[in-house]
């Protein structure tokens, strides 16, 4: 087995956004940073699959969102490689399961599954409640367990929250609330994932920081924003992070590009 996956997550397409009064997300960048990311993905790692973890816009109305969701989704379908996405919550707020769907290509639920090059891929939908919580539903979880045990192939989950304990102290957007940065059944979520022995690897965005959680020998890592701002406020300096993922039958390589990039290996 040698596959190659990209992830990219958090893009943002929309007006900008301000945390506590300074400028945190690069929205303006965000057309600029997926046309280079598309370039790369084409000229240099050429990937077997482009995971899209979600968040492609800041939500401001039903109109702009659907014109700003679908102008993200014509950029990202200039990889050379299938694209795969995941629905953020920002994605939601705005735009009906059926916009996304039509975005994606896609028919049925937004969680679903499939094979390739050897290996079982899983996308999860996790559900925000605004300034609530973050869930992930009992039959999504109950489908989980059954397509796991389904599958004799290694695999890799992909979803937009996170489903680590990871530590939110020094988290710009959510060491104040982290219940609405992990997902609430995170526990019983881990339980199916360790328990069917089969998965490699979770990966997520949403808390736009680079952060790596091992959990019951499973490796889960949260991928940067693309647009967030590395700087204090305005002008800015976009993180431009995406991530590289090669599984063989050796071991798991994450790559993670930008201006902070970092490099996590697992032996299988």
């Amino acid at each position: 087995m040698d596959l190659t996956l990209a992830v990219v997550t958090d893009l943002h397409f929309g007006p900008e956004a301000r945390f506590e009064g300074k400028l945190r997300k690069l929205s303006a960048h965000a057309g600029t940073l997926v046309a280079a990311f598309v370039e790369r993905m084409n000229r240099e790692v050429r990937p077997d699959l482009v995971f899209d973890l979600g968040d492609d816009i800041e939500d401001e109305s039903p109109e702009a969102d659907r014109s700003r969701y679908a102008a993200c989704a014509r950029l990202l379908a200039g990889c050379q490689a299938e694209v795969r996405h995941v629905a953020g919550n920002h994605d939601t707020v705005h735009l009906t399961h059926d916009d996304l769907r039509a975005a994606w290509g896609h028919e049925g639920a937004l969680h679903y599954a499939f094979d390739r090059g050897g290996a079982h891929l899983v996308v999860l939908h996790t559900h925000e409640t605004k300034d609530v919580d973050v869930r992930i539903d009992a039959p999504q979880l109950e489908w989980l367990e059954r397509d796991l045990a389904a599958t004799a192939l290694p695999t890799l989950v992909f979803m937009h929250h996170p489903a680590s304990d990871q530590d939110l102290a020094g988290n710009r957007w959510f060491s104040r609330a982290p219940h609405l940065a992990r997902v609430a059944e995170r526990k019983r979520l881990r339980r199916i994932l360790a328990a069917s022995g089969k998965v490699v690897g979770v990966f997520n965005g949403h808390l736009h920081w680079n952060h790596l959680d091992v959990c019951d020998g499973i490796p889960y890592v949260t991928v940067q924003s693309l647009v967030e701002n590395l700087d204090d406020d305005a002008p800015g300096r976009p993180a431009a992070a995406h991530a590289v993922v090669r599984l063989t039958d050796r071991r798991l390589l994450v790559e993670i590009a930008g201006a902070e990039p970092a490099r996590y290996q697992f032996e299988r």
